[in-house]
Formats: C-alpha cells, structure tokens, sequence
C-alpha cells in the first residue's frame, strides 16, 4: 500500500491542495484602513469556499478568469494582532487551511517622519556602489550573473555594502538615502538597474534578503538618516511570476500584447490630445521586457496599494520616490498616492515627472493650480524639478550672457516657482541614474561642479546627489546607461583605490569631496535654506545673484558665469542687503564687504552668511 501511494505521488495522480502563495504575506491589526484584499494562489484554488476564524468577518470574494486565483476581503477593525485561519472548502469539506498573522503594529507607526526640505537625499545604484558580500554575487534561482567586465551586467553590489558604507555617506553631508529598486529583477541581461521585478514581495538574493533591508532601515536610522524607496507602480518585468499566470486578460495594459509607449506625457491633460494617443502613452509599454499595470483595474491597483504600505510598515521606510509617475492611469496613481498619505499623513512622495514645462510638472503636485483647472489632484507631495536639472546642465556651459542663455536659465526656472503649490517640495538635482553624468557634461572642471553644487545647496527644494559625482565621477550618457553608473571606487576588494576613506582618495576625489561635504554639512542645520523665502536678480553680464532669507538670516549667494573677473556694486541689492556690512564665505571662509564693489574671479560662487 505504501508502495502504491508513493507511486501515486510520484506520477502526480494525488493532489494536494494548497496556496502556493499568499501576498500580503502577513498585514497588521489597527491600521487606518481596516480593509485588507488577501489574493491566494494555487492550482485551481478558485474552486474552493474560503472562511476564516476569530470571528473575522469577510466582506468580499473575487474570482477571475484565472481559476489559480482567488482575492477575498476581511475587515480588521478591532481585530488583535494574532494569528488567523483562513478554511478553504469544496462541497463543505475542508480541503486545506492557511495560516495568516496580524501582527503588532510599531508605536505611532502611522504618524512617521518623512524627508522634506531640510533634508539633502544620497541617491545609490546598489550594484554599482559597493559589494559588501561577495557570496551572493548569484544565485542558483537567478538568471543573470555577475560580471564587471560587462557595464550593462550584475557587478555584484548589494545591501552590505551599503552598510558598510554608511559612515561615508553621512559624512558627505546626507541625511536621506534614496536606493534603486532593490527586490528580484530576475531578467536574462541588465537586471541590474532593478526596474522590471519579478517579485515585489522578495529582495532580490544577489542584493541580501529582506531581513537584511530591515537591518539597512535599522543602520540608517542609527546614523541619524532616513530611507527612501525607489517604487515602480507602472510597471513589472516580464519575468514577474504573475506575468507568466497572468489573474485576467486586463491585469496588464493588451493592444491585444506588446506595444510601445509614445512617451508623450502631454496627452494626460492636453484638451486637444486625441484618444489614441493619449492611450498609447498611458498604455503604451515602456519597453518590451516591462508590462504595463493596468491601475484602471481595481484588483491591480489594491495589489500595489497593499504592496506599498507592506514595505512602509514592514521595513519602517522614511518616504518614497516614484518611477515614471506620469505614465499611469492618472486616476489610479492618484488613488494609490492618497491611500498612503491617508494613512500615513507625514510621508513623503517624490514622483519621476520627467517634462521640460513647469506648468506641466506643476500639474502633478497636490493641490496644483493648474490641475484644478480639470478638478485634477494626484495627491503627490513632490515632483522632481527637471527644469531646474537641464539649467544646471546648461547654464555652465554658456559663458557669454545672452537673452535666454547661461544664469538666465536658473533665473527662469525660479521665476515660473508660482505654478507651483509647494516650491519646497521640489526634488533639485543636477543628475540622476537616468540622465548624462554632471562631470561629464562640464568635462571634470571642478570651478563648474563647485557652482552646481553651491545652487544645489541654497535654492528652494530638496537637493540630491548621485552617487559618485562628490569625487568627480563622469559618464557619457551616449555611450548608454553602463557609462553612467560606474563602480565606485573601492566598493570592490580588487579595486585599486578605496575613495571610501579620506586615505584613499586622490586628489581630484578630494577636492570634490571636501567641497560637497562642506556645503551640505552646512546646510543641515540653516533653517534659512530649509524653509526661507528667496529674491532673486536678473543676471547681469552672466552674473547671478541671489537671496535665501527670514526673520533671523540672510544668505547671499552671487555665481560669476562668465570667462572674465567681474565686479559688480552692491548697492543694485540693497533691498535684499539691508543693513549688513559683510558676509562669511562659506566655501572659503573669507569675510566679503558687502557695502561698496564686490570682485568676482571667473567661473566662481559665493555663499555669503550676512553679518
């Protein structure tokens, strides 16, 4: 008899029924929204009846087209943390059961800090910043694997060697780390970057566990910092396990298939837009290996309002950066935002909103005037300022003055700030994981980065740097996006230099090191940048000036974009100047007289503290 059941086994003529798997994994009792959406999977599993114990009370069933699938609803309100059970019936009989925790929720859990404008955000391509652990460089149950030879492959980077590195980052001056998608991207080629995950329940091995997340949230709280998660709600990679199981047709945007995005953002509120292209923008794939979420379907769009606030509460998270935000369905990702901030009313959300138009960037932020205009809120406290970023990009470049050429970017981009509901909830940066390194585009001439990163340190918003750029690191975005998400240097224990460490940098790492921790060291503590009101001037002969300002400080910042020494009189900016005979350089420490003429050399800054 043995025998035979073994067989049976064996040649899979004995089933057992099962979940194969259950997301959320596990919840946690006194949420501010007590409704909790719990999709089981297993084969044929929507056949069964399911209940559960402790009196929990279900509230809704939902099978799809896909009998692997079943989601059912409970209400947790007044439920204590514990453990339930979840009965899954056939013809009244148990077929099998599934064990389902509420856990404990974290004291105050809901009313948890998040970055903002006093905050400067460390931003971090985990494969490219250090290998702390070389024994998980692969896996068995990953595809691709390691190369450093191979700028678009795995160099092997990971969870530990952020860690480890720690130290080096809050020395710089950050006080918030934003890192790239971290959980499995089990592509064939360039999973590195993160983007197509194939389980947003699950680090990805080659990166830790998710035991070794929560240590990471735990360490970058000891050091004073915060933790920010890279979220992707357009999109999953086409090796997601419910991609290949898919719950329903509609789960993912069909044409029927594949079919590209137009990348044309515009179309979500142009009123001329026709409706073919507007959907093939929202639809539209961003690239074949990432199907495109449907957040029209409100399955979908629970599944990832559920898997967000899991890692929120699960890893104890300090905000979040959105990819491509501007690609969803507008009414869904609205949804999904206000349902975080509903019940997390102090977390912060930075959206990728990649337009080169204030007043369409302006559009996506909450509460935005020009949003209104359709009676359209996204909920989203924070866009990211790529006007800001193409003037940096620009501006040093353009030594001769013109109508609309070199400062007079900045200035206008400061000068649109009214589309704007909140200007201090704007993410400023010079460059990103997506975009052409800064030291690249201004060919590593330091007197250019130093002006950069003078503005970066003083204007409205909340600044971030891109791993690598304080010790001068470059990158042609031309040469495809392996050339700008270099290794950095000493993150590999074959590396010849270790930057990590004063000792180890060289020359040129340490002047561009010394000069950023400087700036953003002392910004830490300036309310007047955090928070304070700015005028500005029109440059004049490529001279821009400058005022951040409150009741209690004044800091006067002047960039000489020009070839040539400039002097300029002070007396243009006597509203601004007030009564204060001099300023302290903070790059310099020099004492500067603010009464009479001020000399500039070529290609310089000043941060002045007015005395």
């Amino acid at each position: 008899m043995k025998k035979l059941l073994l067989l049976l086994l064996l040649t899979g003529s004995i089933a057992f029924a099962q979940a194969d798997r259950v997301e959320p994994p596990f919840w946690w009792a006194g949420m501010n929204n007590p409704e909790l959406q719990i999709m089981f999977y297993g084969k044929n599993i929507a056949q069964y009846t399911p209940s559960v114990s402790n009196n929990v009370v279900i509230t809704g069933v939902v099978k799809t087209e896909n009998p692997n699938y079943i989601f059912v609803t409970i209400d947790t309100k007044n439920v204590p943390a514990s453990d339930l059970v979840f009965s899954f019936k056939n013809k009244n009989k148990v077929a099998f059961t599934q064990k389902y925790s509420l856990k404990k929720r974290k004291a105050n859990s809901g009313y948890r800090d998040s970055y903002d404008s006093c905050d400067m955000m460390y931003l971090i391509m985990p494969d490219r910043f250090a290998n702390g652990n070389a024994g998980n460089d692969n896996t068995k149950n990953t595809n691709e694997k390691a190369d450093r030879n191979n700028p678009n492959g795995r160099h092997g980077g990971d969870i530990e060697g952020i860690i480890k590195n720690l130290d080096y980052i809050k020395e710089l001056g950050a006080t918030a780390v934003w890192v790239t998608p971290l959980c499995e991207d089990n592509d064939a080629r360039g999973s590195y970057h993160g983007y197509g995950q194939s389980d947003v329940y699950k680090i990805d091995p080659r990166y830790g566990t998710n035991e070794d997340y929560l240590r990471l949230s735990s360490e970058v709280k000891k050091k004073g910092m915060k933790l920010v998660l890279d979220y992707v709600t357009n999109h999953w990679g086409a090796e997601h396990w419910m991609y290949k199981d898919l719950p329903m047709y509609n789960w993912v945007h069909q044409f029927p298939g594949y079919s590209q995005s137009n990348y044309r953002m515009a179309t979500q509120f142009d009123t001329n837009a026709s409706k073919i292209d507007q959907r093939q923008c929202v639809d539209g794939w961003f690239v074949p290996s990432m199907p495109d979420l449907n957040q029209s379907n409100p399955l979908v769009l629970n599944y990832l309002k559920q898997n967000a606030i899991w890692w929120i509460e699960y890893a104890d998270l300090d905000g979040f950066r959105v990819d491509t935000y501007s690609y969803n369905d507008k009414d869904g990702i609205s949804k999904w935002t206000k349902a975080i901030t509903d019940e997390y009313p102090h977390f912060n959300i930075a959206g990728e909103v990649w337009m080169n138009d204030q007043a369409q960037m302006a559009y996506w932020q909450k509460d935005s005037k020009v949003g209104a205009i359709e009676s359209y809120n996204s909920h989203l406290p924070t866009v990211m300022d790529f006007t800001g970023m193409d003037a940096l990009a620009q501006a040093f470049n353009e030594d001769d003055a013109g109508w609309d050429k070199g400062t007079m970017k900045m200035y206008n981009n400061l000068a649109n700030d009214f589309l704007y509901p909140n200007i201090n909830n704007l993410l400023i940066f010079a460059e990103n994981h997506d975009t052409g390194r800064i030291n690249e585009i201004y060919k590593n001439d330091f007197k250019k980065y130093r002006m950069a990163m003078a503005i970066l340190a003083t204007e409205r918003g909340i600044p971030q740097l891109y791993y690598g750029s304080e010790i001068g690191m470059a990158g042609d975005k031309g040469k495809g996006d392996g050339d700008i998400r270099h290794d950095f240097p000493g993150g590999w224990a074959a590396d010849a230099h270790n930057a990590f460490t004063a000792a180890g940098r060289n020359a040129q790492e340490k002047q561009y090191f010394d000069l950023t921790s400087k700036l953003f060291t002392w910004r830490k503590n300036k309310e007047v940048i955090h928070t304070g009101k700015t005028t500005q001037y029109i440059p004049d002969n490529n001279v821009y000036v400058y005022f951040r300002y409150n009741d209690k400080e004044t800091v006067m910042v002047a960039v000489n974009n020009s070839g040539e020494s400039r002097t300029f009189k002070s007396a243009r900016f006597a509203e601004s100047i007030k009564n204060h005979k001099s300023g302290t350089d903070v790059i310099t420490g020099k004492t500067v007289n603010v009464t009479g003429d001020i000399t500039m050399e070529p290609k310089s800054v000043i941060v002045l503290e007015l005395k």
